[in-house]
């Protein structure tokens, strides 16, 4: 698959998201992370040539599948859900996103202390209440915060949560602005959760307005998998 109009589109993103940044008053800087979930290893090489050097993936296994094939760089980040058996393979990620639940933390932290080295990760916050998303409630992350001090091998650096699809504008900000401050209560506890990372292709300038540190982009960055 081609992808000759990557450095075209990144621009337009950057621009937008300079704007973003400029009209929510944060004074943030934005890393982009470029999904290539059910892209081959040339569209890790094309961000890359374009500037890129963040890629996210949904699943370990096919993250492993194209870091073989993958000549050059880039932080790979874990982006979605993380399943036990799969812990022993975060060496190969700089991030994990979505520390969904106790257990995994658990295991995270289990890893960390092993390998004498924590991992750093991002709390998933579902703060929209959605079943057919993991994470944390809001609520919740009070006592979490004060749990995750003890986990020695985990390194909390921020919040990751996503909006519901479709979302109207007011709820999308409602989601990003509980997301905003279940970080600034990790931060208040200790962590140094200073990264939000919200926003896709479908709502990342709402995201950045509310303080998005890091945007997750496949499809205005790639295309729809086949175009």
């Amino acid at each position: 698959m081609s992808f000759q109009d990557l450095g075209a589109r990144l621009a337009e993103v950057g621009d937008r998201v300079a704007a973003a940044v400029a009209r929510g008053g944060h004074g943030q800087r934005v890393t982009i992370i470029a999904v290539t979930k059910t892209h081959g290893p040339d569209a890790v090489h094309a961000a890359w040539n374009a500037g890129v050097q963040n890629v996210g993936e949904n699943k370990v296994q096919e993250a492993l599948g194209k870091m073989g094939s993958v000549n050059v760089p880039v932080r790979w980040h874990l982006i979605g859900h993380l399943q036990r058996n799969k812990v022993r393979e975060l060496d190969h990620f700089t991030l994990v996103h979505s520390i969904d639940r106790t257990s995994i933390a658990d295991a995270v932290s289990a890893f960390g202390l092993a390998r004498k080295r924590s991992v750093d990760a991002l709390v998933q916050v579902n703060v929209a209440g959605e079943q057919s998303k993991g994470g944390f409630a809001p609520e919740d992350i009070p006592a979490e915060a004060e749990r995750f001090i003890t986990r020695a091998g985990l390194r909390i650096t921020g919040v990751m949560t996503m909006a519901p699809l479709n979302a109207d504008e007011r709820t999308t900000r409602q989601v990003f602005q509980g997301a905003r401050a279940a970080r600034d209560l990790l931060v208040s506890a200790g962590h140094p959760a200073f990264d939000l990372s919200m926003g896709m292709s479908g709502d990342y300038e709402l995201a950045v307005e509310e303080g998005a540190t890091m945007i997750r982009l496949g499809t205005v960055l790639f295309g729809e998998r086949g175009t």
